[in-house]
């Protein structure tokens, strides 16, 4: 991997630092020569400090380090991509990330509508909503819409129409997903299932 420390003219170079599993940006830092080096030795992070002009690595008084996983540079050779396991809060503000949020992998529309679902979930009152109303009439009823949606979709995989193949595969995860949060799951819980198989 060839870096090009000197092309700022400072010697360092932007380190993004990316959470292996959930994939959010922990924070970012710069790195010299000297601190890559480190880094790779120790498999914990290290920067060059800018305010105290010398290499610190994330953790060292806290405890909580960023253990690597990866490193990857940029297609100009002057930004790094590390992927870090961390241990513990990454900000000094004792925040999960720099940006104050919490470090959980999310799994784009699917963790949209697992909220929506949650909130569904919570307001079963709500006469309007198909979801609130499946939560009123129970386990029992959720889980025979699984099943029915499970059938339609075997049914719909046999044939050719690729339409009504992702229809039915769609309002299979739908349902899924409320059957999931009936029994007090989400998604996140089948991942880490499926990460301890694997």
């Amino acid at each position: 991997m060839k870096i090009d420390f000197n092309k700022n003219g400072d010697s360092l170079v932007p380190a993004v630092i990316q959470d292996v599993n959930t994939k959010k940006v922990l924070m970012l830092g710069y790195m010299n020569e000297e601190a890559y080096k480190q880094t790779l030795e120790t498999e914990k992070v290290t920067f060059f400090s800018r305010t105290k002009q010398r290499l610190w690595t994330k953790g060292e008084e806290s405890g909580n380090f960023l253990l690597l996983k990866d490193i990857k540079v940029d297609c100009d050779n002057d930004t790094l991509l590390i992927q870090v396991s961390p241990v513990g809060p990454v900000c000094h503000k004792g925040t999960d990330t720099c940006w104050e949020e919490t470090n959980e992998a999310s799994y784009g529309f699917i963790s949209k509508l697992e909220a929506i679902i949650s909130d569904r979930k919570e307001n079963k009152d709500n006469e309007e909503s198909y979801v609130a109303s499946l939560f009123r009439s129970g386990i029992n009823k959720i889980a025979q819409k699984v099943g029915e949606e499970a059938v339609e979709t075997v049914i719909e995989a046999k044939d050719d129409n690729a339409d009504l193949f992702l229809n039915e595969s769609a309002d299979l995860l739908f349902h899924y997903l409320i059957l999931l949060q009936a029994k007090g799951y989400t998604l996140k819980d089948i991942v880490k299932v499926l990460e301890e198989r694997n």
